[in-house]
């Protein structure tokens, strides 16, 4: 399975852009980011035309594949990269591309490094940003007279520097990155209702996939259709939006140091992810590059990894198409789905309560190995809650939303145990799914036509199977948990009316 690449994604929100009317907002907490427009003139302009491969975007039948890139094992057009960096003010490395067990290609120490040591340097002058100079100055100030964002300004701009071939200043780094991303953005829709069905992240796919969609409609309406000289769609469409977004999603970094950018960092994104280090890319403003500092030493012949961040597995295939080892990432997670039944007596006062706060009658929250989130707990209140207590179901709402700032820890014994069950509850109904799809997984029909399409059905297989087998994990810990803490009280609770009964009988 293979990521390879160097970054820390983060979460904060991304600037929108307007969108058509029809397009979903984005998800709870997610960075989505709105697609802008390259620049080129006509005359340099390469006209794509894709050939059909056995892969799939989300909601279509194929995906196309772009005629620029490579195969994400190529190592040939990797070295040419490097000696172009290096050409170009790169300094000596330590380390080299080679191909390698985590990730098909990666970077492999030649020298001793120290724990603690520095590596890479990559000057902000090979370093991609919003800021940089495009080959059709043209088209980007058309961009950015229509304030779009950086996501959108940068999807844009690697279609416009890729389809200028070899007059691109970035030819040689483009022609290093995969001609078909690692991400969710490649499954079709069928391929995640077929091997996704028990897991949340399949929402999320299918979220991150219109959002992508959308906002290509809305470049296109706003921008691309109103300067066809700059934008034509033989170039921009939705099959080189959908690469570009894979790169991005799966190559972008964000630079605390230089005040937040986000920026491609060609060379350190070769580097691939390992849940047992915690380190991360940034500017370093004395060697005035882009760095990192190893937290482990490293022999000649090993792989050197950085940190994606801490993400949950189901995060990582979503945007770098792979799955930790089993027990291996200790920021993982599985998201659990709870509602709010329309027959509650206080359904209505329960939702008001729940909208002011920026949630739905049907959410889900996510639970680690080591617990639950204090939101899920209220949440679960909230669900439990008898008429009575109408007056704290504001409380409780405002307790399990992640947009306020309100005590979260909130406690209401009388309805611990409901509480409690509730959310043993919805735990085993994701169970019984994720057994459900696990069981039947060994029996799916995978007979094709073509190798290269099983190949292809095999490995979305097993990543969907290595993802469920990971957060079924997480639930029968999550299960075994609650079940325990649920015989305590109740053997607690029938201790004292034991206790109760002797004392009751010997007044009379």
């Amino acid at each position: 399975m293979a990521a390879e690449v160097s970054r820390v994604f983060q979460t904060a929100l991304i600037p929108c852009f307007s969108r058509t009317l029809h397009q979903p907002p984005p998800p709870r907490n997610f960075p989505f980011p709105y697609p802008a427009t390259p620049s080129t003139k006509t005359n340099s302009l390469r006209v794509v035309r894709c050939s059909v491969s056995t892969g799939g975007a989300t909601g279509n039948p194929a995906i196309q594949i772009i005629p620029w890139g490579c195969d994400v094992d190529s190592l040939e057009n990797a070295e040419a990269l490097q000696k172009w960096l290096s050409e170009k003010g790169l300094p000596p490395q330590k380390m080299a591309i080679e191909r390698v067990e985590v990730g098909e290609r990666g970077l492999v120490a030649l020298k001793n490094i120290r724990k603690g040591e520095k590596l890479l340097f990559v000057p902000p002058s090979l370093v991609i940003t919003a800021d940089s100079e495009w080959s059709c100055p043209e088209a980007g100030e058309v961009l950015k007279r229509n304030s779009v964002p950086d996501w959108p300004l940068l999807a844009t701009y690697l279609i416009s520097e890729a389809s200028l071939l070899t007059s691109s200043r970035w030819r040689n780094y483009i022609s290093a990155l995969p001609q078909q991303p690692y991400s969710l953005l490649y499954w079709t829709r069928a391929e995640l209702d077929r091997y996704l069905e028990a897991s949340q992240i399949r929402e999320r796919a299918i979220e991150r996939s219109n959002d992508v969609i959308g906002t290509y409609n809305d470049l296109k309406l706003r921008i691309f259709s109103k300067y066809p000289h700059l934008f034509p769609e033989e170039v921009f469409n939705m099959e080189t939006f959908r690469w570009s977004f894979g790169i991005l999603f799966s190559r972008l970094v964000r630079l605390p140091s230089m005040g937040g950018k986000v920026a491609l960092v060609p060379w350190a994104d070769m580097l691939n992810h390992s849940c047992e280090v915690q380190t991360y890319l940034d500017y370093d403003k004395s060697s005035k590059g882009v760095v990192f500092t190893t937290d482990r030493a490293y022999q000649p012949g090993e792989q050197v990894f950085i940190s994606y961040g801490k993400k949950s597995n189901g995060e990582l295939l979503l945007s770098y198409g792979f799955v930790a080892k089993e027990g291996t990432n200790p920021s993982d997670s599985v998201e659990v789905s709870v509602s709010i039944k329309k027959l509650d007596q206080c359904y209505k006062e329960k939702m008001e309560a729940l909208k002011k706060h920026g949630l739905s009658g049907s959410d889900s929250f996510p639970v680690q190995i080591s617990g639950w989130p204090s939101e899920l707990m209220a949440y679960a209140y909230l669900v439990v809650s008898p008429p009575s207590l109408e007056r704290q179901f504001e409380e409780m709402a405002a307790a399990a939303s992640n947009k306020t700032t309100t005590k979260k820890d909130i406690r209401y014994p009388e309805l611990e145990e409901q509480a409690l069950q509730f959310i043993l509850d919805s735990c085993e109904s994701s169970i019984s799914k994720y057994t459900k799809f696990l069981q039947a997984s060994g029996s799916m029909d995978l007979d094709v036509t073509s190798p290269k399409q099983l190949s292809r059905k095999l490995f979305l297989k097993q990543l969907a199977v290595d993802l469920c087998t990971s957060e079924r994990r997480i639930l029968y810990r999550t299960q075994y948990i609650l079940r325990r803490r649920l015989r305590d009280m109740r053997s607690g609770e029938l201790r004292a009316l034991k206790i109760f009964d002797r004392f009751t009988k010997l007044f009379k």
